[in-house]
């Protein structure tokens, strides 16, 4: 917030300019790419997402998309809309799209131009493996599109390792800075394709044939970069970097395992699937007979705490509770806790007070020796 209190310059100001590139390099750190072609989008997470498929898809192209959740049922709805031939592969909420499927599906086209899958689903708290999906995708010479908007500065996101060539992400969650920004990273394999579509990009102001040219040496004017909200991705980004990736996702993994166990010792479930759940979003299935809003209600009400409703088939049944980035720390955790302890007893939900806490306390210490 300091930092968006700067004075506020020019889009091409030499000054301002300088600190799109201290951007963009961090932003390559925090990725783990060389990739030329990695910036921050004017827009949301959403705005990422219609950036990498509007530039990467055509007419009549063939895309696989794994949906389990909302975020890939959007990028499904998307395709759709840009004309793709989609090959939908559908994994129950909750669960994992399961890997062979992606190959059946990749099988099952006659010429895939990219598969693209969620790989921290925020609306069911899922961590989809993708790194032998994007193996499976180039092996049928097709392009590997991730949702990184949960993930990003979270948990491990290999973007060169993976061969990942093309993912998007936001600044609110893992980075740490307020939403207004989508932070994108394309590969040359990606941008090859992007220079030689048939039919020009069906976005204007998303066509990275024309942003790169701002984002890149010649600095040709495309739209007004929104100044503010790239100073404070530039501070939310240095914060990250001095922390330490490694450090940061051990703080998420430690926070978590402590959250999850207190839930336990609370006496509630987890809805995702075991061995594949978030760290920085854990999705709490709600006891029979509570009311799940009005625990929601309470929790902001009376102790400023804010957690999620669940989404589409979940919605009514699961609570989804987030660690993200500056908020990933113990006194949340014990919070939040001991916050639902007393609302829970209040509403006749049989509790042993403090039993969550304590488990958390045995968690916090395990991890540290």
């Amino acid at each position: 917030m300091k930092a968006m209190l700067s004075p506020v310059v020019g889009h091409l100001d030499p000054d301002f300019v300088k600190v799109m590139d201290s951007i963009k390099k961090m932003l390559r750190m925090v990725f783990r790419t060389a990739n030329e072609i990695t910036f921050p989008v004017s827009g949301t997470g959403s705005a990422g997402m219609e950036t990498a498929l509007t530039n990467l898809i055509e007419e009549g192209d063939e895309v696989v998309i794994g949906v389990a959740g909302v975020f890939g049922q959007r990028l499904a709805d998307l395709a759709t809309r840009l004309g793709a031939r989609l090959h939908r592969v559908d994994a129950e909420w909750g669960r994992i799209v399961e890997p062979e499927r992606i190959e059946q599906a990749l099988r099952a086209a006659k010429a895939p131009k990219l598969v693209a899958i969620v790989h921290a689903e925020t609306s069911t708290g899922i961590h989809q493996p993708i790194e032998e999906i994007s193996k499976m995708a180039h092996a049928r010479g097709a392009l590997m599109v991730a949702d990184g908007v949960t993930s990003l500065g979270c948990v491990p996101l290999e973007i060169d390792a993976w061969q990942i060539d093309a993912c998007y992400s936001c600044t609110q969650k893992g980075i740490g800075a307020p939403p207004g920004l989508a932070p994108v990273t394309f590969s040359a394999r990606a941008m090859e394709a992007v220079h030689k579509r048939k039919t020009p990009c069906r976005s204007w102001y998303f066509d990275l044939a024309l942003i790169e040219k701002y984002w890149g040496p010649e600095r040709v004017y495309h739209h007004t970069a929104p100044i503010t909200m790239n100073y404070a991705l530039y501070e939310a980004l240095r914060i990250v970097v001095e922390e330490g990736l490694e450090a940061r996702f051990q703080r998420h993994r430690a926070n978590a395992a402590a959250l999850q166990a207190g839930l336990g010792g609370m006496g509630l479930g987890l809805a995702a699937q075991e061995g594949f759940r978030l760290p920085q979003l854990t999705t709490v299935t709600v006891p029979s007979g509570i009311d799940e809003a009005k625990v929601r209600a309470q929790l902001l009400e009376k102790f400023n705490v804010e957690i999620g409703a669940g989404l589409g088939p979940l919605k009514g049944k699961v609570w989804r509770i987030g660690l993200m980035g500056e908020s990933c720390k113990r006194e949340n955790v014990m919070l939040i806790l001991s916050a639902l302890e007393t609302i829970l007893e209040s509403m006749g939900f049989e509790i042993a007070r403090g039993r969550s806490l304590a488990a958390a306390d045995r968690a916090y210490n395990g991890a540290a020796a």
